[in-house]
């Protein structure tokens, strides 16, 4: 005997489904266009059939945030100075591709979730190769997402007023980050 299915699961649609029309409206109408009504609207169901993939909007802004999180590869270095640099980078690179989504990250303080720990695992583990202690690892990760972040939201913003004189470029602003982020690392980790 099979389970009966829920109203999401009977309206064909899945949690994929839900994160690219929630996806879509960010970016076609910024953070007041979000609804669990709108994203319904979007999917052509009613607003029901989405909680049986998600229990309320701050449960899908979680899973937004993670989502965008699982394009940030792995680093593939051996050194661990590098490997974080390259993790940093590469997550800083992804939130401007989905600027719309970088107060929500500030908002939250970062994101939860699988692909959040994943990476936060991960930068542990090279904290502690690059020979900083336990509980210096911790308070350095917090710092580096707190600046990789705090940056994103510093170039997201230049780039979303249209017609405004930002007093630096893109380019000059990533140029920065990645000088900022080199001089962080290299007190972490105690390198001259």
């Amino acid at each position: 005997m099979t389970a009966p299915r829920g109203p999401g699961k009977r309206a064909g649609i899945t949690l994929r489904d839900i994160l690219d029309a929630a996806h879509g409206l960010l970016k076609a109408k910024g953070h007041e266009g979000l609804s669990m009504r709108a994203i319904a609207r979007v999917l052509g169901v009613a607003p029901n059939a989405l909680y049986s993939h998600t229990p309320s909007k701050q449960a899908l802004i979680d899973e937004l945030l993670d989502d965008v999180l699982a394009a940030v590869p792995s680093p593939t270095e051996e050194d661990a100075t590098q490997a974080l640099s390259t993790m940093m980078t590469s997550t800083y690179d992804t939130l401007l591709r989905h600027g719309e989504l970088v107060p929500l990250f500030l908002a939250r303080q970062g994101a939860r979730g699988r692909n959040a720990w994943r990476l936060g695992d991960q930068m542990l583990l090279l904290l502690e190769r690059a020979g900083v202690d336990a509980e210096a690892a911790r308070e350095a990760q917090r710092v580096l997402i707190v600046y990789t972040i705090g940056f994103a939201a510093i170039a997201a913003q230049s780039t979303v007023e249209v017609g405004a004189t930002a007093r630096l470029q893109p380019r000059d602003l990533r140029q920065n980050f990645m000088t900022g982020l080199e001089w962080l690392l290299r007190g972490v980790t105690g390198q001259q």
